[in-house]
């Protein structure tokens, strides 16, 4: 393992100043379940790992009914399902904060890392856009928003310059008859990593029929993480059921563009993308109609 500087910022300001010295030398640490594990194996050469857990920005979990949810880069997924009021708002959020390794990952583990690490299978990021997550992106010219789904840009790539970091993420409160899951197929325990994901929501009009808002993520079938928006406009505006459901997680699967690798074949990941959504939308159904 490589030598490099540690450094834990007790504020947003004296990161930036760390980042802006050592520019594409230096990386913000969240958790460091995937960072440190690159920097050991030598996939990452770094001068410098910042420390985020001592930030308070990056750390803020707090939930205001006008401006809805919003969570730190770096705080850790156990977080969400020891709060019950995230579970009970941004239930898909939940869901995947379950699954991102096990207990002991989970009390490191930050949404946001996960997301600056940008694998096209990550857990978190299909569940973000279903919920309409926005990235806060702080740098020394100031800070900007983008949108969860416009984040990622490649395998390992993102919209971050060296001086800038993620600090949290926006995520808007629930309307009413909101629903949301987020689910992943994995061939057994051992193997964490989704072969696909999908992350779906649904919003109801009053009758609880009709869907008034409804979006669909999925996970590992393409180099980033994809928003089926054909997918979403099958279902708006219409009365939802059984058939319904199965248009929607048609379109979904003629959007899905994987490759074949060790987890599986393009052709199964396309199968798979089908069948998670209808199940992610039909959880999301129940969610929405509070059953």
């Amino acid at each position: 393992m490589q030598a490099f500087e540690y450094a834990a910022p007790k504020n947003l300001a004296e990161a930036l100043v760390l980042l802006e010295q050592k520019g594409t030398n230096a990386r913000i640490m969240s958790g460091g379940t995937d960072l440190i594990v690159q920097v050991r194996e030598n996939r990452r050469d770094l001068e410098l790992i910042v420390d985020g857990k001592k930030i308070p920005e990056l750390m803020e979990l707090s939930y205001d009914s006008s401006d809805g949810l919003t969570l730190g880069a770096s705080v850790p997924c156990y977080r969400f399902y020891e709060n019950e009021q995230i579970e009970k708002l941004y239930p898909g959020l939940v869901d995947a904060a379950s699954l991102i390794g096990g207990t002991a990952i989970q009390n490191r583990a930050s949404f946001g890392g996960n997301l600056c690490n940008s694998s096209p299978a990550a857990d978190s990021i299909p569940a973000l856009v279903a919920h309409s997550a926005v990235c806060l992106i702080a740098g020394s010219n100031g800070t900007r928003k983008v949108p969860v789904e416009d984040f990622c840009t490649g395998p390992g790539k993102n919209v971050l310059e060296p001086n800038e970091l993620l600090v949290s993420f926006l995520i808007p409160p629930p309307a009413k008859n909101f629903g949301a899951h987020y689910l992943r197929f994995i061939p057994r325990n051992e193997m964490d990593i989704a072969v696909v994901g999908c992350g779906a929501s649904l919003e109801l009009d009053d009758d609880n029929k009709t869907v008034k808002h409804a979006r669909i993520s999925l996970g590992a079938v393409a180099p980033t993480t994809l928003l089926v928006g054909e997918a979403a406009v099958e279902l708006e505006g219409k009365q939802i059921d059984n058939g319904l459901i199965e248009k929607a997680a048609a379109v979904a699967k003629a959007a899905a563009r994987p490759i074949s690798d060790m987890r599986g074949t393009k052709e199964y990941r396309v199968h798979l993308a089908g069948v998670l959504t209808r199940r992610a939308l039909q959880k999301s159904l129940e969610r929405a109609k509070g059953v």
